[in-house]
């Protein structure tokens, strides 16, 4: 029963903070439990569409001058995550299975004359997913990608380059099997 409460309670904060922030927009969501919005004062714009629902363990992160922007009709699965500190876009009825993960930035590094990575600063390029596509668990899209309408991404992939419209894609891993 306490877990139902502090559940109900945690629902009612994401709410507040989404309704607060003077950049958010939205109508309906339905969130699950431990669901965490991290939204920068001076984001861009946050646009949720009619009918979205995030199921349980959600996070999602923007940024200073970001922008996000999530049809009708999304819906999100547990353990998934966005990070946009660019801009990212889902189309309508696009639905992600879980442990999704979307990020428009990786952190910038030298190779010469040493290596180096700079924890604090990043390169971006924006996201954009689009109409009626179905993204299947832990599948990861980064930088710069744009994935097509009617798009279903198999389970285990990593996006790296653009998809076109109407497409599959499968994550084909050998599964090698030897007698003991």
């Amino acid at each position: 029963m306490f877990y139902e409460i502090f559940a109900k309670l945690q629902r009612k904060s994401q709410i507040s903070l989404l309704k607060q922030h003077p950049n958010v927009f939205f109508k309906e969501i339905k969130l699950g439990n431990n669901n965490y919005f991290i939204l920068h004062d001076h984001l861009k714009k946050i646009s949720i569409g009619d009918s979205v629902s995030f199921r349980n363990f959600v996070h999602i992160l923007v940024q200073k001058n970001a922008s996000l922007e999530l049809g009708n009709n999304f819906f999100m699965n547990n353990f998934c995550s966005i990070n946009c500190l660019d801009h990212i876009s889902i189309g309508d009825n696009t639905l992600f299975g879980e442990n999704v993960k979307l990020y428009d930035h990786n952190h910038t590094y030298q190779t010469s004359p040493e290596y180096k990575l700079f924890p604090s600063d990043f390169t971006t390029a924006p996201i954009k997913i689009g109409k009626n596509c179905w993204l299947g668990s832990n599948v990861t899209v980064l930088k710069g990608v744009t994935i097509g309408d009617n798009c279903i991404i198999g389970a285990g992939c990593c996006i790296y380059k653009d998809v076109p419209a109407n497409t599959r894609v499968v994550n084909k891993q050998e599964l090698i099997f030897k007698e003991q």
